[in-house]
């Protein structure tokens, strides 16, 4: 089967969509399958352009047998409303080049966001005839507005009717929760046409390594101390400041200190933080390379999880697979009634509590690690339930056989209609 996955993020970047498509697409090729991918030039989480890729308005590139496709997008670091306007039209014309001049598909699976490449892609679907698979990683533009992130009630207008238009145009939506199904349910869409995927980690990959003799601890003097780490993006939905604040509570426990690993720019902006709390037990440091993360992931005696009150309760942070999969226990700051706190308690391996909360945050952080035993429990549920739940052949299978019922129905379809042209 020829699999074209339509994906704005992909290798390199190091987090969030890029290393679930990446997975997916290279999991896929293993399976037999010939799989094309059309992404921008690797930009983030810095949102630029990474070095090696400027100055190129397109680039092939062939990885573990995927082909490559990439294209310029106007990309600012710090943007404005104008600046995001030009991103998404950015890549909504210059990926529908290589897209179209590449073999012809069998089945496209686009993710979102970016959700203006609903466009390009319904139009490839049409020309190519081939049906269309949108994964939904957030719903957009609710996800926006209710962050903050998205005010123009024009561009609103407009990304809601885009919204339409690609669940509409779309044969199937993947879906990464049930939160998701009961929000498209309610705008209309049919049940028939919502498949529910959880997102996966390779559980091969990330598994629990022992503390001792750690590289990553040793690299940054943490033998012997109590490791509370979040990794990941530090934007508008997680409010970092919380953790810092946190920190600054336990500040009189020398033993327990807090990494937090992010992009640059915000890494500044929680140095400035610390420094206005007396956080001096929060050790920042820059996205590792990936081979390195399962030894990042085993020097934590405990993974953060970390949203604000506001964000949506559909929301479902990929990290969470990713830390339940290390073996660590899990403390929480999200909202109670929402996606992520639910798949932790079902995952029996950590704690939740309030977002924007750091009083509750640090004696969360303190009965752990008064409680050692508690801690190993906690690590023992969330690897269990990883494994069970989480493994990335099983999302693997899902979407191969997804791929293989579209294209079997497509098959249906056009022998029906030749039956009734030769009648």
């Amino acid at each position: 089967m020829r699999i074209l996955i339509y994906s704005y993020n992909y290798y390199p970047e190091p987090i969030g969509i890029a290393p679930l498509m990446t997975e997916l697409a290279e999991g896929l090729v293993k399976r037999g399958h010939q799989v094309r991918v059309v992404t921008a030039m690797p930009n983030y989480p810095e949102r630029q352009i990474y070095q090696e890729y400027r100055g190129k308005w397109y680039l092939n590139e062939y990885k573990n047998g995927v082909q490559i496709q990439r294209s310029y997008v106007w990309i600012r670091p710090q943007p404005n409303l104008l600046d995001r306007v030009l991103l998404d039209a950015s890549f909504v014309v210059t990926s529908f080049v290589p897209a179209l001049v590449g073999w012809r598909p069998d089945v496209i699976l686009s993710t979102s966001p970016s959700l203006p490449s609903c466009v390009p892609v319904a139009l490839l679907g049409w020309l190519r005839a081939c049906p269309v698979i949108l994964n939904l990683q957030d719903i957009l533009p609710e996800a926006a507005v209710h962050v903050g992130l998205l005010k123009n009630k024009l561009l609103i207008k407009l990304f809601t009717i885009l919204e339409k238009f690609a669940y509409h145009t779309a044969s199937k939506i993947s879906v990464i929760a049930d939160g998701f199904v009961d929000n498209l349910r309610s705008k209309g869409v049919e049940a028939d046409k919502i498949v529910q995927i959880p997102n996966w980690v390779d559980v091969n990959f990330i598994r629990p390594l022992p503390k001792e003799n750690n590289p990553f601890r040793a690299a940054h003097n943490l033998n012997g101390k109590f490791v509370v780490l979040y990794s990941g993006n530090i934007a508008l939905t997680q409010g970092l400041e919380s953790v810092v604040k946190a920190a600054s509570v336990l500040r009189h426990i020398p033993d327990i200190v807090f990494v937090i690993v992010g992009e640059a720019n915000g890494l500044q902006r929680l140095q400035q933080e610390c420094l206005d709390c007396g956080a001096n037990n929060v050790l920042l440091l820059p996205f590792q390379p990936r081979k390195y993360l399962p030894q990042m992931l085993a020097a934590a005696d405990v993974g953060l999880v970390v949203q604000k009150k506001n964000v949506v309760s559909f929301n479902m942070p990929s990290k969470i697979q990713v830390l339940l999969a290390s073996g660590r226990a899990l403390v929480a700051s999200v909202p109670d009634n929402g996606t992520a706190a639910k798949a932790i308690r079902q995952s029996g391996g950590g704690v939740i509590v309030p977002p924007e909360d750091p009083q509750a945050l640090a004696m969360a952080i303190l009965d752990l690690y008064q409680n050692p035993e508690k801690v190993k429990t906690l690590g023992y549920k969330s690897r269990k339930y990883a494994v069970k739940h989480y493994a990335f052949e099983q999302a693997l299978n899902q979407y191969e056989s997804l791929c293989y019922s579209l294209t079997a129905d497509r098959g249906a379809i056009q022998s029906t209609r030749v039956t009734k042209q030769e009648v």
